[in-house]
């Protein structure tokens, strides 16, 4: 029944993987529990760093999936790094490179961040629009919605509302637009981002519905807007974790799961992780700290290039999600890092929630008043320390001193209100 039919138009879907893609997945997976048919609409040939066929296993058969061809850039951009002497490292993230820059790095990014507004996906627009018109009223489906980054796929949707005012359009933004971080790194102009406010506006302004991930999002987007804007946060699918065995290791393993960028700053961590092993051979023999995912090659050379840190340093690259499953088992503490990020007490990786399920201790490096905090204080999944390297040393002695003296169970955190269903019977309640 067309009442019951939704149509997600999203950049990020199987086979790609990392965070950007679990969010609608996880969605789409558990909507027909609820009633409703999803359609999906996606590249058929998307550019991603990430790639993850284990998410594959997730997609309902429920789901209609559409792979609609799509041209960007980054081609031109892997072929002319190529002239330049880069083709080993040329990807569609050097165009948001920080640091130290090339030559050729430096226009890339100018480029990209002054002429493909909003972002490089802006050619699927037109294209999609064109297919999808014919396809909405073909399939009589009356609600889509869509999900940015990247922001041009709400464009897509502005202009789909724009043609029929009938459909029900309900924008999920899972990062800032206009107040987004990624701009400063591309050196945007004024005018450019004249442009920006002004497509966000428009968005803003039309679509029925408008969707974010974290609290701090919601009263961001609801000073642009001017209107009620919807919280449906992130979270964990209880189908992940039913296998997941908690063992104490014979280490004392601290895991960081996913990227590190150059915004992200470990230093303050790192730091004080190195002087209780300087202080504490017991603790320096003991702890193994593991990197499940991209790490800045700074950020690893600055590990790498420590007597101390070297010792108990594991990088393993990027792991698929069913691998991961196994390795939280392994764990002793989980790391959240969020110093560095921009407006970082509005942050809440979707890893925080995977954290929260395995019901092993968090230690949280970052704001202390804000919401990632207020997660982890009202689940009591774990504590959230300012940069201070005592704080930090505290903590880590504590979790230390615990892993010591094992118990025999290890009970999962108590933080149903962030499963993936129950975050699915929010959204079926809006639809």
């Amino acid at each position: 029944m067309a009442d019951k039919k939704v149509l997600i138009i999203t950049y990020y879907w199987p086979p790609s993987g990392g965070s950007g893609v679990q969010r609608w997945l996880k969605f789409v997976k558990y909507i027909p529990s609820f009633g409703w048919e999803p359609y999906v609409f996606t590249p058929e040939n998307p550019s991603f760093d990430i790639r993850d066929e284990s998410l594959v296993k997730d997609v309902p058969v429920e789901a209609e999936v559409i792979r609609f061809p799509i041209w960007e850039p980054y081609s031109i951009f892997i072929r002319l790094s190529s002239i330049f002497g880069r083709p080993a490292s040329a990807r569609p993230t050097d165009l948001v490179a920080t640091g130290k820059r090339s030559l050729f790095q430096q226009i890339s990014m100018w480029l990209r961040g002054n002429l493909f507004i909003p972002d490089p996906r802006r050619f699927w627009i037109k294209p999609s629009v064109s297919f999808l018109h014919d396809f909405i009223h073909d399939n009589k489906i009356r609600t889509i919605i869509t999900t940015g980054p990247p922001h041009s796929v709400h464009l897509i949707g502005y202009r789909l509302k724009k043609k029929n005012r009938a459909i029900r359009w309900l924008a999920d933004f899972r990062d800032p637009w206009s107040q987004w971080g990624l701009l400063d790194s591309l050196n945007t102009s004024a005018a450019a981002r004249w442009l920006h406010r002004r497509l966000e506006s428009a968005v803003l302004s039309t679509a029925d519905e408008i969707i974010t991930i974290t609290p701090f999002y919601v009263r961001q987007f609801q000073t642009l807007s001017q209107r009620k804007v919807r919280l449906l946060t992130n979270g964990y699918d209880e189908d992940d974790f039913k296998d997941v065995v908690i063992h104490h290791t014979d280490m004392f393993v601290i895991r960081h799961v996913g990227i590190i960028n150059e915004k992200c700053n470990p230093r303050p961590f790192l730091l004080a992780l190195k002087q209780i092993m300087q202080e504490d051979t017991v603790f320096a023999h003991a702890v193994r700290l593991e990197f499940n995912g991209e790490v800045h090659p700074q950020i690893k050379s600055f590990i790498q290039t420590d007597d101390d840190l070297s010792k108990v340093a594991v990088f393993t690259g990027n792991i698929s999600h069913q691998e991961l499953m196994a390795v939280y088992g392994q764990s002793s503490l989980l790391l959240l890092i969020l110093t560095g990020y921009k407006d970082a007490e509005g942050y809440l990786p979707g890893k925080l929630f995977e954290y929260m399920a395995t019901g092993i201790p968090v230690l949280g490096v970052g704001p202390v008043q804000g919401d990632a905090a207020d997660v982890l204080a009202t689940t009591q999944a774990g504590v959230m320390v300012s940069e201070d390297g005592e704080e930090i040393k505290n903590v880590l002695k504590r979790q230390f001193e615990l892993w010591q003296q094992p118990v025999e169970a290890k009970c999962r955190v108590t933080a149903e209100v962030y499963s993936r269903r129950a975050i699915t019977q929010s959204l079926t309640e809006l639809l």
